[in-house]
């Protein structure tokens, strides 16, 4: 008999390796499966990852249904979906599992027992070996043809979890780079440092909406709180910041201790209004969030959370700074002096938010002025708005 898994070898070594996605290779490769006659009516591969909440992702395929990505948090290793599955047995045996769902028992693990009231008749759970340390991936299969898997269908996925292997391993490395460098800088400068934009001094000027945010009195609070206590109010206090920038189109460029520096692109001066709006919207957002987690605060007892937001519009050098072999991603430029001032300013004019005259000229919410004041290191006094009451 000839080698069936030929024309999927094939593809595999020249068109599958550049396949982007997991989901859609996964997509591909089971066309070729069943086109080949192996009768795999499902299929699953579960690829651990490094994610700061997820432990992994696993992509499902059936016969004539999209592939569907299914996220595993922290801790579904402790629960009964995973404890006695043969997911966990391939996985920390080493070994090929196999059930003949016609033949269960009530012993048997649910997933088997979901799988047989689905239809399926057989079903086969493989360890894929790659160089990468810490849990393996796992693919398994499964079958409605009423024979189940012959000896051939068994040897020939076998092989095939193994041609693969090399491939899942290269989307697994490209999904810890692609997170690790979205987690600690962010969506939009991770891609440009993954697209190759990690040389010292390079960088490109852009127009950007400008954001500084910070903490009242963190100094202060340091002293008062327990440690602990405090590391919670601040990834609390953060994380509202966060999701009040992520739901408007702005990114966190750093934390710089308690304070938060963002942006939203505006590269094109058409879209200046917009995206103004969106920070105007993001700073109205936090205003109410931290008003409700302050109610929560008050009713335990503990002390207001307090911020202000420097709000500015310019031009900004967006690139690399630092030594030859530790960078920083950051922008630089008079128009991020300006923003940092206007949030400094927000505690002596006892107003959550702080606008330049340059930022209110752009937007189209109707800003309330503030008068003329003096920002640190500027030589003359500049108009400041804050938002309407």
């Amino acid at each position: 008999m000839g080698d069936r898994l030929a024309p999927v070898a094939e593809w595999l070594a020249r068109d599958g390796r550049l396949v982007r996605r997991p989901a859609s290779f996964l997509e591909q490769l089971m066309q070729r499966i069943q086109a080949v006659g192996i009768p795999v009516w499902r299929a699953y591969i579960g690829l651990q990852l490094i994610h700061p909440q997820l432990q992994a992702m696993g992509f499902m395929w059936r016969r004539g249904e999209p592939v569907q990505e299914i996220a595993r948090r922290y801790g579904i290793q402790f629960t009964p979906a995973y404890i006695g599955s043969p997911m966990q047995a391939a996985r920390e045996q080493g070994k090929t599992v196999r059930h003949r769902l016609d033949e269960i028992t009530d012993a048997d693990h649910i997933v088997l027992h979901e799988l047989k009231a689905e239809g399926g008749i057989d079903y086969l759970a493989m360890p894929m070996r790659i160089r990468r340390d810490g849990p393996v991936p796992v693919m398994t299969f499964a079958t409605d043809s009423r024979p189940g898997f012959t000896d051939e269908d068994v040897a020939d996925l076998a092989r095939l979890v193994d041609l693969i292997g090399a491939i899942v391993e290269m989307h697994i490395e490209h999904s810890v780079a692609e997170t690790v460098a979205n987690t600690y800088l962010g969506h939009q400068v991770g891609n440009r440092v993954l697209n190759g934009m990690i040389r010292r001094g390079e960088g490109e000027e852009i127009n950007a909406v400008l954001w500084f945010s910070d903490l009242r009195d963190f100094t202060g609070m340091n002293e008062r709180m327990p440690a602990g206590e405090m590391l919670d109010l601040l990834n609390n206090y953060l994380q509202l910041v966060g999701d009040a920038l992520a739901a408007n189109g702005g990114e966190i460029l750093k934390f710089i201790g308690d304070g938060v520096m963002a942006y939203f692109p505006a590269e094109d001066a058409l879209f200046l209004p917009i995206v103004t709006g969106q920070a105007v919207a993001a700073a109205r957002r936090l205003i109410g969030d931290v008003a409700a987690a302050n109610e929560a605060r008050a009713a335990a007892g503990r002390e207001p959370v307090r911020f202000g937001v420097g709000l500015h519009v310019g031009p900004v050098t967006f690139g690399n700074v630092g030594t030859e072999d530790r960078l920083d991603f950051t922008v630089i430029g008079p128009a991020v002096n300006r923003a940092s001032r206007l949030e400094g300013l927000t505690k002596a004019l006892g107003v959550p938010v702080c606008a330049s005259a340059e930022f209110n000229d752009a937007c189209m919410v109707s800003l309330k002025s503030l008068g003329k004041h003096r920002l640190r290191g500027i030589p003359q006094p500049a108009e400041i708005f804050t938002l309407p009451d």
